[in-house]
């Protein structure tokens, strides 16, 4: 067992998403120590994820890009990737965590040249991609990774593929014998940003996620549209390659529902207007998108890209909670329901529909081993009032991207308030 920090003055951010990118910047360049901790082998999170941002429809370059700059210039912060905090004890201003680290492979010596991947030939499913499709089984993330070093899949440790990826670099960067490391971290405070993740589809039986093959979720739609996706950008259904031209959004999938997750989701309605935009990219004139929704929530500033969708001859809305989802023999999606303002049953036939999926916690409040409240679906609602662990992020609720940072901020600014005490204390 490692100590990594020896002080009860450093801050311990778990989770590398936008959110703890945010919460360890802003105490890092307050002049305070940070250990930030990712499970993933890279930072970024569902952000680096995403093609564009709403409502501006900009690349996540444009913020990701900054932070990370910021993150590799501060001498104040310490990265640790493939990395999850497994135990948490102690009390505010005197945390001790407990951390595993999962090999990668490959050291510090890596220059992302791409050698190992060109050498191995396994191939496992591509999670960037949500699993839509493969890559090699020693791979860099995605574009903009950070550390920029690649990995190899644990499942070709002990093969011939491992041998060759190690053979094929020139700079010793492949260390098979690398092994799973535990340390301590101290931390006078922890800041707990380990973001969200989709509702579980196949749940939602009469949509047929698991059923159908051109039924798909929003995220692994967002992926579809990336030029950097599974099909080069080109929006295609999974099932024959067809061009899909005709796609229905299905709003609050999973969400709003006392049989899934009783709150609002507050990004899906956005998401799904911006996708609509893809559509209309991809496809001009000839695309359409029909938007079958309770009712759409686009507040403060996002109400001018709501009424700008709205004016969009390819769009289409249709108030309905749509009640069953069919797939025929063409592959064509066949949606079923009533139209609550006219009162008209339809059975509306699409290329694709896709699943505005609910966020929920990705570690439940409950399950996270220190003194902490949980609301009833699971995000940080709040701490003792003697806490030194803060909730940020979408940890705490379902946020888009903007009061993601700004909550990360508050619980930078809570946790410097907690270091500055300790300080004081021990002077």
């Amino acid at each position: 067992m490692t100590e990594v920090v020896a002080t009860n003055q450093t801050i311990l951010v778990v989770g590398g998403g936008i959110s703890g990118m945010t919460a360890a910047i802003e105490a890092a360049e307050c002049g305070k120590q940070v250990v930030l901790v990712e499970k993933s082998p890279t930072l970024g999170g569902r952000t680096a994820l995403l093609y564009r941002y709403f409502p501006k429809l900009c690349h996540p370059t444009c913020g990701l890009e900054i932070n990370l700059r910021r993150i590799k210039s501060s001498r104040n912060i310490r990265v640790l990737t493939l990395a999850e905090v497994s135990a948490i004890s102690g009390k505010r201003g005197d945390y001790s965590a407990t951390v595993r680290i999962a090999p990668r492979y490959v050291n510090e010596h890596c220059t992302a040249c791409g050698a190992c991947a060109d050498a191995v030939a396994a191939e496992v499913p591509n999670p960037s991609n949500y699993g839509m499709d493969k890559m090699k089984a020693a791979y860099l993330p995605h574009a903009m990774a950070y550390p920029q070093r690649y990995v190899l899949d644990a499942s070709i440790i002990g093969t011939a593929d491992a041998d060759k990826a190690k053979a094929s670099c020139k700079y010793g960067a492949i260390d098979l014998e690398m092994r799973e490391e535990t340390i301590e971290v101290k931390a006078g405070a922890v800041i707990w940003a380990t973001g969200w993740q989709p509702y579980d589809a196949a749940k939602i039986q009469p949509y047929g996620y698991d059923r159908f093959t051109n039924v798909i979720t929003s995220l692994e739609f967002e992926r579809l549209a990336d030029p950097h996706g599974p099909t080069g950008g080109k929006i295609l259904r999974p099932s024959d390659g067809k061009e899909a031209k005709n796609i229905a959004f299905i709003q609050c999938a999973g969400s709003r529902d006392e049989n899934h997750l009783r709150h609002c989701s507050r990004i899906c309605c956005m998401a799904s207007l911006k996708q609509t935009q893809y559509v209309k990219e991809a496809w001009g004139a000839d695309g359409k998108s029909t938007v079958y929704y309770i009712d759409i929530r686009a507040i403060d500033r996002f109400e001018d890209f709501y009424q700008k969708v709205q004016k969009d001859p390819t769009v289409t809305f249709l108030k309905s909670k749509v009640a069953k989802v069919t797939q025929d023999k063409s592959g064509d999606v066949i949606l079923h329901g009533v139209d609550t303002e006219g009162y008209h049953r339809y059975a509306n036939a699409h290329d694709m529909a896709v699943l505005a999926i609910g966020m929920q916690p990705s570690v439940a409040g409950a399950d996270i081993p220190a003194e902490i409240i949980a609301d009833s679906s699971g995000f940080i609602e709040s701490s003792a009032a003697e806490s030194g662990l803060f909730g940020a992020g979408c940890a705490t609720n379902a946020l888009d991207v903007n009061r993601a940072v700004q909550s990360s901020t508050a619980a930078a600014l809570r946790a410097i308030q907690v270091i500055n005490k300790v300080a004081r204390a021990e002077a």
